[in-house]
């Protein structure tokens, strides 16, 4: 067979021409590339970190919180005593330690079915301790050292301790160092719900001169600042939440106003003066007199509850329905009826007449005497 010849067509001799001259091109593109690439200069190495460079640092979690049950430590801060307190301070971690009190109280337990001595843990800090007593110097210490000002050891914040003594210079150093003038309270309350005193005027101002919400509520009764100062006949707290802003209308949990907060609130005639001037206050600023609670509880059954004579006039002169029931049925005139036994009594003529001139009922025969509504 081999000395058989094969006949090529010309279609064959034309593939076979292409077939070669595609492979001579290959080989042309294979011999440029290696020259190519024995010309190319060589990459350089990857840069070596210099002794400048600075090398990557360490991440070390913050040092567990001291512990602290020393009774000397605790009296230190608490009585502001200046050497005791830098000797403590000698160690950084002091500034913000945790002190602890324990206290040992019976306490009824169900499942045995007797009392028991149980041991209370107390916590707090030293800038709660120094700001609860109003030590000045101590707090500004202390937040020089860097004291955590809104941390809050026990449920509470620095500021609440002050706010709640009245101390003004305290407080103001609190703010000054970033505290927050609504930094809440475990049960909810903020620094102005604390302003409870006549010496915490100046506290109240530096807290709403820095931000704090005037009608700010506590969380599960509902309360504002206006409510407890209202409760409490704390006049010149009362005229200060009312030039910046306070709702006089808000009610409580219980549906009560602070006008009825300031009527419960009169139980003593000799603080009749003040809350009579509260109350006034009060009704200038829009509040109504008839707005009841949800036991249907009007500020006129608190005023005549307390016997009264010059709130009730106030309230009855602002509009109060002296014939209007509570939840129980009870009238104002039964509330009066039922906190006295002396019929003749000044107070309780002044007040039964009030409350006859203006449409009540002599008697009435849901009233019991001595009975509470």
């Amino acid at each position: 067979m081999s000395g058989d010849t094969f006949p090529f067509t010309s279609a064959s001799l034309r593939s076979l021409r292409l077939e070669q001259e595609f492979q001579d091109w290959e080989d042309d593109r294979r011999a440029l590339a290696h020259r190519r690439s024995m010309a190319r200069a060589p990459l350089s190495r990857a840069p070596r970190p210099t002794s400048r460079q600075q090398p990557l640092q360490e991440v070390r979690a913050p040092p567990p919180q001291m512990r602290c049950r020393d009774t000397a430590v605790h009296n230190t801060f608490m009585y502001g005593d200046m050497k005791g307190v830098h000797t403590v301070l000698k160690d950084p971690g002091m500034v913000n330690a945790l002190l602890e009190t324990v206290k040992e109280e019976m306490v009824w337990t169900p499942e045995m079915g007797m009392w028991t001595l149980s041991s209370k843990v107390k916590q707090t800090s030293p800038l709660r301790l120094a700001a609860s007593r109003g030590h000045s110097g101590c707090v500004e210490e202390l937040l020089f050292r860097g004291a955590e000002v809104n941390d809050d050891p026990g449920g509470s914040a620095a500021l609440h301790d002050a706010c709640s003594g009245g101390h003004a210079a305290c407080v103001q150093l609190l703010l000054a160092h970033g505290a927050e003038p609504d930094v809440l309270a475990d049960d909810g309350s903020a620094p102005l719900h604390l302003c409870t005193s006549a010496q915490s005027l100046h506290c109240a101002e530096l807290l709403l001169r820095a931000g704090a919400e005037v009608n700010a509520r506590v969380r599960e009764s509902r309360l504002t600042a206006l409510h407890i100062a209202a409760r409490r006949g704390l006049e010149e707290h009362v005229e200060l939440y009312l030039k910046h802003g306070a709702d006089v209308r808000a009610t409580s949990q219980e549906g009560e106003t602070p006008l009825n907060a300031a009527c419960s609130g009169a139980e003593r005639p000799c603080e009749a003066g003040r809350y009579l001037r509260v109350i006034q206050r009060l009704l200038e600023a829009g509040a109504d007199p008839r707005t009841a609670g949800r036991k249907q509880h009007t500020p006129l059954h608190n005023a005549c509850s307390n016997c009264s004579p010059r709130i009730v006039d106030v309230l009855l002169q602002h509009g109060a329905r002296a014939a209007v029931a509570n939840g129980l049925g009870y009238t104002p005139m039964d509330c009066l009826l039922q906190v006295v036994d002396d019929f003749q009594d000044q107070q309780l003529a002044a007040v039964a007449r009030s409350l006859l001139n203006h449409g009540a009922k002599p008697v009435s025969p849901k009233v019991k005497r001595n009975a509470t509504p």
